[in-house]
């Protein structure tokens, strides 16, 4: 698929960075047309393209998370595009009497990513965030007492190699060419300048898991936005809390335990790529389940969702069309 991609770019004249990009854009304002104008005639076949087209994306990043060893995220990318293309069906067959909760994730999924790729796209936001990232992880390793460190000076990292991004000749308002795999980057380095071998990316900031549930309670359209900014102001603010945590124990015990190992993996790739990742899943979880409180109509639509994968393991679904 990768390949196919990387020929109709070069046909058209586009790097594959620009199509792929260009994918996730479309599909997320064609799935925003489904969402707020879903009362008219195109809006499901919008939506059906619109999945597709997100997944296709989130498909093509597989390969680089295949790079770099990261098996979740893998697993996700990977089961993106056929999850998209039966959304898409299913949109279709089932536009008149569509459940309020499909309604929902077509709204959740739009306020995710429009939001989160506008800021990956705009590089003078992409830097804040990274920015802002680095120095929260680097005020609290001094405030806790794990060592002495200073953040450097925003990079670049190019195909060709890494430049300052005070040199750096693209443009600061939208991102035109493609990056190296750690794009707007700021590394870590120790009071007396010597380098750590951990940088802060956009990754590190954790604006996926807050535009997560920013997008999932935007398309709350039923409920009054009083509660809605409740429950923004308390997610927001404990993800990012959480963040920093999770940064400085990561940079701190990769910093502190260079040589160990744990079956060929070292203390970087098994915090970030294992422990960090699960223990984020699991906080996402159990704050999922305190908003439930604030916000009952975001449990029914998430169980709503779930329910036919939930019926497909249990075996119900086999039984009812057998």
């Amino acid at each position: 698929m990768g390949a196919l991609v990387g020929s109709i770019a070069g046909a058209i004249g586009v790097t594959e960075f620009t199509l792929g990009l260009s994918f996730c854009w479309f599909g997320a304002i064609l799935l925003g047309v489904g969402f707020h104008l879903r009362d008219r005639a195109y809006a499901p076949y919008s939506s059906a393209v619109g999945w597709s087209l997100l997944g296709l994306f989130f498909y093509l990043q597989s390969s680089h998370f295949v790079e770099i060893s990261d098996p979740i995220l893998v697993a996700m990318t990977a089961g993106a595009l056929p999850a998209g293309i039966a959304l898409g069906v299913w949109e279709v067959r089932n536009w008149e009497t569509a459940p309020e909760s499909l309604v929902w994730l077509r709204g959740a999924v739009v306020w995710s990513v429009i939001p989160y790729y506008t800021v990956y796209s705009i590089p003078v936001l992409n830097m804040a965030f990274v920015s802002f990232t680095a120095n929260s992880t680097e005020w609290l390793l001094e405030f806790a007492g794990l060592g002495s460190y200073e953040v450097g000076l925003m990079r670049v990292d190019l195909p060709e190699g890494e430049v300052l991004a005070s040199q750096w000749e693209g443009s600061k308002w939208f991102l035109t060419e493609p990056l190296g795999e750690n794009g707007f980057f700021v590394p870590l380095n120790h009071s007396d300048g010597t380098p750590v071998s951990v940088s802060f990316i956009l990754a590190c900031s954790g604006l996926q898991s807050m535009i997560i549930f920013v997008g999932a309670i935007f398309a709350l359209g039923s409920v009054p936005w009083k509660r809605r900014a409740r429950a923004l102001l308390i997610v927001l603010p404990t993800i990012h809390v959480l963040n920093v945590f999770r940064n400085a124990g990561i940079v701190w015990l990769s910093d502190t335990y260079v040589e160990w190992s744990l079956l060929g993996i070292g203390m970087f790739d098994f915090t970030h790529s294992y422990a960090a990742k699960f223990a984020s899943l699991f906080a996402m979880f159990l704050m999922a389940i305190a908003l439930f409180d604030l916000l009952p109509e975001l449990h029914k639509h998430i169980l709503k969702i779930l329910k036919p994968i939930m019926d497909i393991v249990s075996g119900k679904g086999a039984k009812s069309s057998s």
